[in-house]
């Protein structure tokens, strides 16, 4: 039976078996590549946090059509940042 986790984030984490855990290191060991990290090493890890924003934008709730929106979004990635420069180039020409 499988050994599960369950995170406080609601996730379920499966616990590998101990052979599973023994051929995992094994790779890591023949892996030239890699190592496995010392109790140390791990100590000094940390998560990555957001990145820092430019300090010259404020944050605001802004309530747009759902149309205007799904546009933006349907185009990709960096959806948020279109619609700064559609604002921003509006205002260039509407001053």
């Amino acid at each position: 039976m499988l050994k599960t986790i369950k995170t406080r984030s609601g996730r379920t984490i499966v616990v590998p078996t101990p052979e599973e855990d023994a051929v995992i290191n094994a790779g890591i060991v023949a892996d030239p590549d890699t190592y496995e990290l010392g109790a140390q090493e791990f100590a000094q890890l940390r998560r990555p946090g957001r990145p820092l924003g430019s300090g010259i934008k404020t944050q605001v709730t802004l309530r747009l059509d759902t149309e205007v929106i799904e546009k933006f979004k349907a185009s990709g990635d960096g959806w948020q940042t279109r619609i700064n420069e559609a604002l921003k180039s509006w205002t260039q020409t509407h001053a």
